[in-house]
Order: C-alpha cells, then structure tokens, then sequence
C-alpha cells in the first residue's frame, strides 16, 4: 500500500512525463519524492544505482527515464537506442528488486507493437509480427523493460506494473531539432519559419541561444543561421516536413499521462491486470496469518498451474482517436499564427503508416483521459513561448 509518507523515487524526474507525474503526485499530497538529475545519478552506472537504493530505500518507483527521440534519431543511434535503454531497465528492476520496493511502475511505448499489426492495438498484439524497421532497436528495449516486470512478477510475487503511453506530448517537451519527435519539431519548425518570414532576428537568436540547432546559436550569422534552419526544412515562410503527411498518429497531453500513471500507481495492483484475487496468495501460498511466505513459491519462472499462461500484462495509455499528420500540421499551423506553406518530402520515410490503441483495458481500470488535442496543441505553444521569454 502507498500512501501519502511512502518514499517515491521518479527516475526521470525532470523529463517531460516524469516533471508531470512529479507534480501530479505533489498536487495529491504526496510530498516524499526522490528524484535525480542525469549529473546526479547516471542510471547506466550499475554500481551507482545499487548506492543510491542503499542510501534512499524508496518504497516505489517509476522509471520513467529513458533514450528517446523520432526518426531521424532512431536511425542514427541504434546501439544508444537498446543499449542505454535496457542498462538503465536492467539497473533500476533489479535493484528495485533487491531492496524490497513495494510498487514499481516502468512507463514503455506503444512502438513495441508490430508494424502491421491490427488497428486498434490491444495489448494481445505484442511479438506476434516484425516491429517498424526504423525504431526496432528501442521497442526490443522497451518490450524487454515490460518483460521483466511480467516475469519478476510471476516468479517472485512482486507488483511491477508497465504502462505503454501513446505519442506524448505537453510541458517540458523536446524541442531540440536533432532529436525531438514530431510534433514538437514541427511546432518549431513554423514558428522559425514564421519568424524568418517576420524578419524578428531578435526572437530567433532568443530562440537559438535556449536550443541551439547541431553548435549553431542565436550568436552565429545570420547566414549560418539559415544555412542550418534550411538542413531542417525551415525557410522563410515555408517548412518542409518528411513523408508524405498520410500516416496516422494518436496524441496524448504528458498531463493526463501522468494523471494515469499515478492513477495505476496508487490504485491498480498486479491481481487486478490479471483478474485474480489475492495473486501473492496464489503464487507463494499463506502463512496462517494470512502473510505472504516467501519461501514457498507454488511455481517458479510462470509455471503457475493455477493460473495457466499469464502475458501482455501491460496497460496501454492513450485517448483511441486519431489524426493523420497533415491534419497534425493543420493544429499546428493555427495554434502558431502561421500563415505560410506547409510542404511534405515523399523521399523522406513514413514510419509505422497507423499507430492506434485500443485502451479498453485502461478504461476498465477507471481511467480516461481530459485534453482534447487541438486544446493540447495550443496549450503546447504557449509553454513553448514561455520558454523562451
């Protein structure tokens, strides 16, 4: 049980879900958080991450930390993508683990499941056909993250949970051009597009010096400045986006992603994923005082007879509607004012063509979510603005 004085540690904590889990927890009354910043605590560091468990002892975890970005990034870092994924994973379950932590809540993605999987994607379509070629390396991780929680589950009767969130985004978003994802790229691709075509060079320095773009700052030329907004598609008045603009993509305010972390986090348990009362019971039997005894496990590695074949316990988390990204470019275009051309590169990869969920499981589970995406969009280029007045 969780409650209001049980040590949470927010691996990821200054990130754009874990920032929001953080507050989302605060805001509950939940005021003994631990979190560290990357400089503090190097979660591939396996020697690290056992210290800073011996020396806080939380009671829960979310591992929200994690080697993101799109496409392009993807495409250039594979090693990094499954590499520092899965020692960050490996470091935090099993230390977890070690120390006795009650609840460990690991956040994944929806790109685990197949490229040509069925639409929309329940929980059941996972390893059933080949992943999307350009983030493979990245959902194997992912994929491997919600395994170990299954599988430590099933073998020692713990309470790991994995949630698999949609497309994010929200406040603390990456807006950094080399490796941001798609819709906070584009919404800062039009608006230097919007400000080339202004002529306002103080906001674009402004905006280069708080993210500037492959060492180029609000401090270069301005023609070193167009030379690298143009690598990116960005010219005055005009923004050149990759594919072809038809695949569909589903988006999820970070907000509510956080609200329905915290809301597994605090009120759904392993039993409740896999429909069985009093799961602890089931897999290690009862001492006569009805406590859990850890030294007679029924079964070992899911062998467990009275349950039969237990997988996909993950929960998928998103809204179950979706846009095409030109519809997305759309959003965009009118939340930033802009008033120029949008164009797609056909040359340029797609990625996975539709990217569904099914969250029937997440609703049964009493949870749905608030931010419509035009509002979400809109709200996304104000903090945006806000972050670089």
């Amino acid at each position: 049980m969780i409650d209001k004085n049980s040590k949470i540690y927010i691996a990821g904590h200054n990130g754009l879900v874990g920032s929001a889990i953080w507050n989302n927890l605060k805001a509950r009354g939940y005021n003994n958080l631990v979190g560290r910043s990357h400089s503090e605590l190097d979660l591939t560091d396996q020697v690290a991450v056992k210290t800073f468990f011996e020396e806080e002892q939380p009671d829960a975890v979310v591992l929200a930390a994690a080697f993101v970005g799109g496409i392009m990034a993807n495409s250039l870092y594979r090693a990094d993508f499954i590499m520092v994924n899965m020692k960050i994973q490996c470091n935090v379950i099993s230390e977890a683990f070690a120390h006795g932590v009650k609840k460990l809540l690991f956040l994944g993605s929806t790109c685990i499941y197949p490229k040509n999987a069925p639409q929309p994607m329940s929980e059941d379509c996972l390893l059933t056909s080949p992943l999307e070629y350009t983030n493979e390396e990245y959902a194997i991780a992912k994929i491997a993250g919600l395994k170990m929680c299954e599988s430590y589950n099933l073998q020692y009767g713990t309470n790991y949970i994995a949630v698999m969130p949609t497309n994010l985004y929200g406040p603390n978003d990456n807006f950094h051009l080399e490796n941001s994802h798609v819709m906070p790229a584009m919404m800062r691709k039009v608006y230097l597009a919007k400000l080339l075509h202004d002529g306002a060079w103080d906001r674009i320095t402004v905006d280069l010096d708080k993210r500037p773009v492959e060492g180029v700052d609000g401090k270069a030329s301005r023609e070193d400045i167009v030379r690298i907004l143009g690598k990116y598609g960005i010219s005055d008045n005009k923004v050149v986006l990759w594919g072809t603009g038809t695949p569909l993509r589903e988006f999820l305010w970070s907000e509510d992603m956080a609200d329905a972390s915290v809301h597994v986090l605090l009120n759904v348990n392993f039993s409740d994923i896999i429909g069985v009362e009093k799961y602890s019971s089931v897999h290690y039997g009862a001492t006569a005082d009805g406590e859990v005894d850890r030294n007679h496990s029924v079964g070992r590695g899911g062998a467990i007879p009275q349950l039969g074949e237990i997988r996909n316990c993950h929960i998928n988390v998103g809204t179950g509607k979706e846009l095409t990204i030109r519809e997305l470019s759309e959003l965009v275009v009118k939340a930033v004012g802009f008033e120029g051309r949008i164009e797609f590169d056909a040359t340029k990869p797609d990625g996975t063509m539709r990217k569904l969920i099914d969250v029937s499981k997440l609703h049964s589970l009493g949870w749905t979510h608030k931010v419509e995406l035009e509002d979400g969009v809109r709200k996304l280029f104000e903090w945006y603005q806000q972050s670089i007045s």
